[in-house]
């Protein structure tokens, strides 16, 4: 793992607040596990409207899961009064995601002064069992806020 420096020394506490405030943050119902310096670790629950008809978690959860989490780990390295947001991710499906909940851990693989690449795995959780389920890329935009 990298040692990233995170030029707010607020962060832990803004990340997570700046992404749980939006809807769909709500709406997916999830919370951080951990936030470090270019890093950030997510908690998804199971909830029947995140699956399938069989109880799967519906793949385009497992993405949004993972673009917040990679998204979050872009934004512990964002100076003070700059947010990010999205330009492209891809998610690759490696395995059912059946279980209890979910668990996408975000990392940042190269910062940048407008564009950050961060990538997020995300594993299945089933009777204490972590199952790799799926591994995103995604390209963040950081722009001044306001």
């Amino acid at each position: 793992m990298q040692n990233w420096e995170a030029p707010n020394p607020d962060y832990a506490t803004l990340v997570p607040a700046v992404v749980l405030s939006m809807p769909a943050a709500k709406h997916l119902g999830f919370g951080f596990a951990r936030v470090a310096p270019g890093e950030a670790d997510l908690h998804q629950p199971h909830r029947p409207e995140l699956t399938q008809h069989n109880g799967y978690f519906q793949g385009g959860v497992l993405g949004s899961l993972a673009d917040f989490a990679a998204g979050s780990a872009a934004g512990t390295l964002l100076h003070p009064g700059w947010i990010n947001m999205t330009i492209d991710y891809t998610v690759k499906i490696l395995a059912p995601a059946k279980g209890t909940h979910l668990i996408a851990r975000g990392r940042v693989l190269k910062p940048g002064a407008l564009i950050t690449t961060a990538a997020a795995d995300l594993y299945v959780v089933e009777n204490d069992t972590e199952t790799h389920c799926a591994t995103a890329l995604v390209t963040m935009r950081n722009v001044k806020a306001g």
